[in-house]
C-alpha cells in the first residue's frame, strides 16, 4: 500500500494532532507540517522512520567504503587517476575484443 502524503499548516497540526497521529497509524499516511508555506516537520509511521534510518545507515556505509577506496590515491591528481582509468578500460576492451574474435574462428 502506497502511503498518502498530506500537507497541513502548523496551526492546524496543533489543533488536530491526535487525529493526525491516528491517520498516520491507521492508514500509514505521511503528514507534512508547514509554517508559512515552508515544510518544517513530518509525522510518519514507525515503519517509515525505520526505513529512513536504514537507508541513512546504508548511505553512510557506502560513503565509508568509498573513503577507504580513496585512501591509497590521496595526493594523486584527479587528472592522473582519470587517465589511468581510461587506459585500463581501453585495455580491458581490447582484451574482450581479442577474446571475442578468437572465439569466432573455432
Amino acid at each position: 500500500m502506497v502511503a498518502i502524503r498530506r500537507t497541513v499548516k502548523a496551526s492546524e497540526a496543533r489543533q488536530k494532532l491526535s487525529g493526525l497521529i491516528n491517520e498516520v497509524f491507521d492508514r500509514k499516511n505521511r503528514v507534512i507540517i508547514e509554517r508559512s508555506g515552508i515544510p518544517v516537520a513530518a509525522v510518519v509511521s514507525p515503519a517509515d522512520l525505520a526505513n529512513l534510518e536504514k537507508m541513512e545507515a546504508e548511505k553512510e556505509e557506502r560513503f565509508r567504503v568509498l573513503a577507504e577506496m580513496r585512501k591509497p590515491f590521496e595526493g594523486v591528481p584527479s587528472e592522473e587517476i582519470e587517465r589511468e582509468v581510461e587506459r585500463a578500460i581501453a585495455e580491458v576492451r581490447r582484451e574482450k575484443r581479442t577474446e571475442g574474435s578468437a572465439g569466432d574462428s573455432t
